[in-house]
């Protein structure tokens, strides 16, 4: 037979388990965003025409959005276990900037 209070303990662990792993989640989305944000920033510094960067210009904003919103809800994952400081995540992941401040 069971102690009373093992089945609590094992309820504790596995709700502590999800929580590290949604967080894995949310980050893992995040990297891939940043990830599909890369090569487009890289080929608007490096294009050579006005029809091409309003293109990329276009695809940029998309993909930042995308970034914008998997890091939005990594810190509101983050929030919901009780992490309220984010200082680690400005660091690691900051926001990408806006088209109009990558001149």
């Amino acid at each position: 037979m069971r102690r009373p209070g093992e089945a609590v303990r094992r309820i504790e662990q596995e709700i502590a388990r999800e929580k590290a792993a949604t967080l894995s989640r949310a980050g893992e989305r995040l990297q891939e965003a940043l990830d599909r944000l890369a090569p487009v920033t890289a080929a608007l510094a490096a294009a050579p025409d006005p029809d091409a960067r309003a293109r990329l210009g276009a695809e940029y904003e998309a993909a930042r959005a995308r970034v914008l919103h998997a890091r939005l809800t990594l810190v509101i994952q983050r929030e919901a276990v009780g992490l309220r400081r984010h200082r680690i995540l400005d660091e690691q992941f900051p926001e990408p900037s806006p088209l109009r401040d990558l001149g």
